[in-house]
């Protein structure tokens, strides 16, 4: 079976294109990969079948054989500074929780800042 990587996808049409290892572009339609995969990245390895379809080569059968690195995870703070982190966010939670409490909103500079704050905790753990 021939080999080649994904050259682009577009999760929202179900299609794109592999560039197999002889050079050939090849039609990937969302139907072809396999169970329980619906999104590909570019760069993804794969083995696949091929089949003449009205407008070229169409991949058919695919096996994803690996997928390239997650640029995200590669650059992941560690577990250990996370829990850090989230610790700090709680005790700030905390500080704004009891001024709430009061019936006192934090003022307009000190609410951007945990919000801002909670964004890029989120961002972190959510890679």
């Amino acid at each position: 079976m021939p080999t080649g990587k994904v050259k682009w996808f577009d999760n929202e049409k179900g299609f794109g294109f592999l560039a197999s290892d002889d050079g050939q572009e090849v039609f990937l339609h969302a139907n072809a990969l396999p169970a329980g995969v619906s999104e590909v990245k570019v760069g993804t390895r794969m083995e696949f079948g091929v089949a003449d379809g009205k407008k070229g080569a169409q991949a058919l059968s695919v096996r994803i054989l690996d997928a390239p690195p997650s640029v995200a995870k590669s650059s992941r703070k560690s577990a250990a500074d996370m829990a850090v982190i989230v610790e700090d966010l709680i005790k700030l939670l905390e500080h704004t929780a009891n001024g709430l409490q009061k019936g006192k909103y934090p003022d307009k500079a000190s609410g951007s800042k945990v919000a801002a704050v909670l964004r890029a905790v989120a961002s972190d753990l959510d890679a």
